[in-house]
């Protein structure tokens, strides 16, 4: 081969002297001379007609030079690479990436070029008759050059210039275009990549049976964008697979090869039925169709189930975008046969998740619900007001953000050119909970109207096996992109359940009794909590002071117990945000995702293990070989399991007397749960995080400015912003039939001995004599307006602690109750009573 090339190369030298030569010989005046001599003795009617047929042999014979010269150099890959046999056999199209869930639902796809193989069973036989009487009649009888329309093309559509006359590819052709696309050879393009095309056709019919020809192509051709193959033209424009696709339906398809766009079923509806009907007439022509079926089918309205969804639609958007940033660097460091990196956007890998879709959709349809009803709460508490004031910085750091600042100050723009561009009004689509509509605003007054919503994030994870079955990152991912699973928030009150544990481990007995009173910590700066409520005075047990969230009592365990061990803990139970070595910390003054702390919760219904969160459990190439597999694992014991089981006790007192009692009141769910409500500073952030036998959710709601809050701690709560939300989810789980099973879960039954040490009361009330005496000085010392309202204010107090006291009272009931059935039972199982 080489010493061919050689002597080509040389060929060539010598054909291009040769012409230097003759036309330098043509530049002298003695040679133009000789020819008008030549011309004037020439005997025109003795050797005219001699020398005109030698003229044209010679002419003739220089183009058959050419034209063997030209197939050799672009056979030999010299005007453009050409593929081998091999490499042809060898080819796979991109396809995309697929994401399933448990329960096998596609929840998203990764891709470049949209496309979904297909095999040939697989695609209606209606398809292939419309292609080939549309595309190329004689498919069956040409090995991939059909003679007969490559002559046709020559002498009408090149000589005698008919532009009706009708391609001349076939559908190798086509398929060698498919998967070579045209390059550009100046004047020579046509002519290049038609010879080209020519030489990978037969090549390709060599390699492949019709039928295969015929899959690879319905596999490659493209159908407008980024849309590729008939199996995704089919789910797109009909929402059925190409095995299933009718006569009519497929004369649809095939009728936009001609052009993709003016053909586009959606955008040119009457266009497309036209070429659909001149489909139904060529497959009359060429007897794929009979006439009588032909003229009814022509006469059927033009019908289609778009069902398009973009990256940002369908299901569990966050966590496939997640999942997208994860595994692009995953697949960096994996390498194919041929040394290349798999991609994840054109290698088909087939990803399965732990995600449930029907989980799933209950979670976003209870956000959707929850937060809809929340947000015209809040909109109605500030009643047209900016909530952050008169506070620029928030829509200034907004601005700084947002795509189009970035993007005009990559472009050189000033700060004053730029702020005139985000006064100006464009039309743009605009979010609400009602759908978006249309309207013409400001680029700055969008962002005033976006940050005043309130946004969440939701997760579940399966306790006993890490697993994640569902993942609301935010309320629409097209135009809040921000993770809230992954954003790290104060999380407030949610961290006292660590707290509490890490005092058990200590040692710390439960019913061990801390005051309600205000303590300063002379070494932290003479800090001081406070409680919520504003409410001190009598002790309180671990329960208690958990289950009504008592920030004084929980900064003294934190104390007893040392930060350092608390923090220690929370390592073990799988938090690694920063967390600083400060008092506060027992009231969530640190910055935690959710994720994590959803994850941390799993410890206490794992008996102290902490269990490794999950969401990929099996990623398989195209070819189906497992390249990646994920089963539960479990890590180290993070705390004794007789702590692990009286946190979820502590936490159930949350529920029966404390701020999660409307999930009992309001939803009615009557299954065991464990929780934590959190509310942070100024009720920026909302939080509860709840424990039932089969899950751990976590919510959490704020808006993503922490100043754009309620201004109220009844409004902004975690018991009002976040549990309603799990109570939402959870009660529709409850009422599925494929979740009933969850009713029925209980929590493992608590050893007599763990029994004994919880067999206290939550709260030891004092005397009020603090109060009878600030009564009686105030009625002497304070005037009647002051008095008045000092009566009105007394009176407030005086009702809610009845109210308290009230709730107190049951709950002290059901335990004494509780505790005389545990007595009694244990002395029949000492047979006490067996006579």
């Amino acid at each position: 081969m080489v010493a061919f090339l050689k002597y080509m190369l040389l060929k060539i030298k010598e054909i291009f002297y040769r012409l230097y030569l003759n036309i330098k010989q043509k530049f002298t005046l003695n040679y133009w001379k000789q020819k008008s001599i030549e011309i004037k003795q020439y005997d025109w009617k003795r050797n005219g007609l001699i020398d005109i047929f030698k003229i044209g042999w010679r002419f003739l014979f220089l183009i058959i030079k050419i034209g063997v010269f030209f197939f050799i150099i672009v056979y030999l890959g010299l005007l453009g690479r050409m593929p081998s046999q091999k490499e042809l056999k060898a080819h796979q199209n991109n396809v995309a990436s697929e994401v399933y869930s448990s329960d096998s639902v596609l929840l998203g796809r990764y891709f470049i070029q949209d496309r979904t193989n297909v095999e040939y069973k697989d695609i209606s036989p209606e398809v292939v008759k419309a292609l080939i009487a549309t595309e190329d009649a004689r498919f069956y009888e040409h090995k991939g050059i059909d003679s007969r329309s490559l002559a046709r093309v020559i002498i009408k559509s090149i000589l005698l210039q008919e532009e009706s006359s009708g391609g001349g590819s076939t559908i190798s052709q086509q398929l060698a275009k498919n998967l070579y696309p045209r390059q550009n050879y100046w004047i020579f393009t046509t002519p290049v990549n038609k010879l080209q095309e020519m030489i990978i056709a037969r090549r390709i019919e060599t390699i492949y049976n019709k039928e295969e020809v015929l899959e690879l192509y319905l596999n490659t051709v493209p159908l407008g964008g980024n849309l590729f193959g008939i199996e995704r033209a089919a789910l797109r424009f009909f929402d059925k697979h190409a095995e299933t696709l009718k006569t009519e339906e497929a004369a649809v398809l095939i009728g936009m090869l001609k052009a993709t766009t003016t053909y586009n079923p959606r955008l040119n509806p009457e266009k497309s039925k036209l070429r659909r009907n001149v489909v139904l007439n060529q497959m009359v022509k060429y007897n794929k169709l009979d006439p009588q079926k032909a003229e009814v089918l022509k006469k059927k309205p033009l019908t289609l189930r778009y069902n398009y969804k973009s990256h940002s639609e369908g299901l569990a958007p966050y966590f496939r975008e997640h999942l997208r940033l994860e595994l692009v660097k995953w697949c960096a460091t994996l390498e194919k046969e041929n040394g290349d990196p798999v991609n994840l956007y054109t290698d088909g890998l087939k990803i399965y998740t732990t995600i449930n879709s029907e989980m799933q959709k209950h979670a976003e349809k209870a956000v959707r619900r929850r937060l809809s009803l929340l947000q015209k709460e809040f909109e109605t508490h500030w009643k047209g007001q900016s909530p952050w004031g008169k506070d620029g910085s928030i829509l200034k750091n907004a601005m700084v953000k947002s795509t189009r600042y970035k993007k005009l100050k990559n472009a050189g723009a000033s700060e004053e050119e730029i702020e005139e561009v985000f006064q100006q009004p464009v039309a743009m689509e605009v979010f609400n909970w009602k759908g978006s509509t249309k309207r013409t605003m400001s680029p700055m007054d969008s962002l005033r109207y976006y940050q005043k919503f309130l946004n969440t994030g939701l997760i579940s994870i399966e306790p006993k096996t890490g697993y994640v079955k569902a993942w609301v990152g935010g309320i629409n991912h097209e135009v809040f992109k921000y993770d809230h699973v992954l954003s790290k928030r104060q999380v407030g009150s949610t961290f006292k359940p660590i707290v509490y544990a890490a005092a058990l481990e200590k040692g710390i007995e439960p019913c061990t009794y801390f005051e309600n009173k205000l303590i300063s910590y002379p070494e932290y700066k003479n800090w001081t909590p406070q409680n919520a409520g504003g409410q001190y005075g009598g002790k309180y047990s671990m329960k208690g002071a958990l289950a009504h969230s008592v920030n004084t009592v929980s900064t003294q365990i934190l104390m007893q117990t040392g930060i350092k061990p608390t923090i220690e803990l929370a390592r073990k139970m799988g938090i690694a945000a920063k967390l600083p070595e400060v008092p506060s910390i027992s009231l969530g003054v640190a910055n935690i995702s959710l994720f994590e702390m959803v994850s941390a919760y799993t410890t206490f219904a794992n008996e102290g293990y902490h269990v490794k969160p999950i969401y990929i459990t099996k990623i398989l190439d195209r070819k189906g070989k497992v390249l990646r597999q994920e089963d539960p694992e479990f890590g180290k014991k993070a705390m004794a399991i007789q702590n692990a089981q009286i946190m979820l006790n502590l936490m159930q007192g949350v529920i029966e007397e404390g701020s999660g009692a409307r999930l009992r009141s309001q939803f009615g769910l009557q299954i065991d749960i464990a929780g934590k409500t959190g509310t942070t500073q100024d009720q920026a952030d909302g939080w509860f995080i709840g424990i039932t036998p089969d899950l751990v959710t976590g919510v959490w709601v704020g808006a993503e400015n922490p100043k754009v809050r309620f201004r109220t701690l009844a409004l902004g709560q975690g018991a009002n912003t976040a549990l309603p939300i799990w109570g939402e989810y959870m009660l529709s789980l409850l009422r599925d039939k494929d979740f009933r099973n969850f009713t029925s879960s209980r929590f493992p039954p608590l050893p007599p001995q763990i029994l004994d040490q919880l067999d206290c009361e939550s709260f030891i009330e004092e005397e009020k004599m603090d109060n009878f005496l600030d009564r009686f000085f105030n009625n002497i010392f304070s005037g009647p307006k002051d008095n008045e309202e000092r009566k009105k204010e007394l009176e407030r107090k005086d009702k809610e602690r009845e109210q308290r006291w009230e709730a107190y009272r049951r709950a002290k009931e059901k335990q004494k109750r509780e505790r005389k059935e545990r007595k009694k039972k244990r002395k029949r199982e000492n047979g006490l009573f067996n006579f």
